[in-house]
């Protein structure tokens, strides 16, 4: 499907599943034949393989397990996109036992350092749920403590609702709505803060970027660098979606950044 879509001129591949580093789990990493050689359907191979195609390829939805590790020295090497979609959702081990969700912030915390430590510019998204039945201020606070600790370049919070029929919802200790919307403004202002950081760090730099579509101002276009930020630009001749350029970015206003293209 990749080469096919890269065939027709797609310039990114964008891989999503509910578990992307659990790919091939049900099939106990089977392999079986690509172009000229056994490619096991395991997450280090599918991001190898999907690496030699020439384009972009973002990997979404990835938890910190030890064999995602492996996969670091791609993005390292520009094999595949230094970035990593990863919706760590609490940081609270209690809550997460509950969410039956897998972590630890503590190897999480290492596991994040070893990685920046083989690829600096690895930028990492998330997102986290406030008021999870059972959690207390200390739960809260734990998942403000982690989001601040990691920087993540961006992160979606929102409010746990509940839902018939699901075991949470039948849960003791509910969480009530005002004690929910005054969590979900604090981890929003910190993760706020977080992103203009990140943006405004880029500014004076020189970063690829990939051209998608006007911009709302004459004359302008949209794109997105490897850090999966948007860019306007004030388009040269010849400029056009599709195009890959190098842009020198000029200002940071809000969630975007504002450049020049110089190559």
């Amino acid at each position: 499907e990749a080469e096919k879509l890269v065939a027709a001129g797609v310039k990114e591949l964008l891989v999503i599943s509910q578990d992307t580093s659990a790919y091939g789990v049900d099939v106990k990493y089977a392999a079986s034949k690509w172009r000229d050689r056994e490619v096991r359907a395991k997450f280090i191979d599918l991001a190898s393989a999907l690496g030699e195609l020439g384009v972009w390829v973002r990997l979404h939805y990835v938890y910190p397990y030890p064999h995602v590790d492996e996969v670091i020295p791609l993005m390292a090497e520009r094999k595949v996109l230094p970035y990593l979609d990863m919706p760590l959702q609490h940081a609270a081990p209690d809550v997460l036992k509950r969410m039956k969700r897998p972590a630890s912030q503590e190897k999480t915390l290492e596991r994040i350092a070893r990685w920046r430590e083989i690829c600096p510019d690895l930028t990492l998204r998330s997102t986290f749920i406030v008021g999870f039945p059972g959690e207390t201020e200390e739960d809260f606070s734990a998942t403000l403590a982690l989001a601040e600790e990691i920087g993540f370049a961006s992160a979606y919070a929102f409010k746990y609702s509940a839902r018939p029929g699901t075991p949470a919802a039948a849960r003791d200790g509910q969480v009530d709505e005002a004690t929910k919307s005054m969590r979900l403004h604090r981890l929003n202002a910190l993760l706020d803060a977080t992103r203009f950081a990140f943006n405004r760090s880029f500014v004076g730099e020189a970063l690829e970027t990939l051209f998608e579509r006007p911009g709302r101002l004459a004359g302008q276009l949209v794109g997105r660098t490897p850090h999966n930020l948007a860019v306007h630009v004030d388009a040269p001749a010849g400029l056009r979606p599709g195009d890959l350029r190098t842009v020198e970015i000029l200002s940071a206003p809000g969630n975007t950044l504002s450049g020049r293209v110089v190559a």
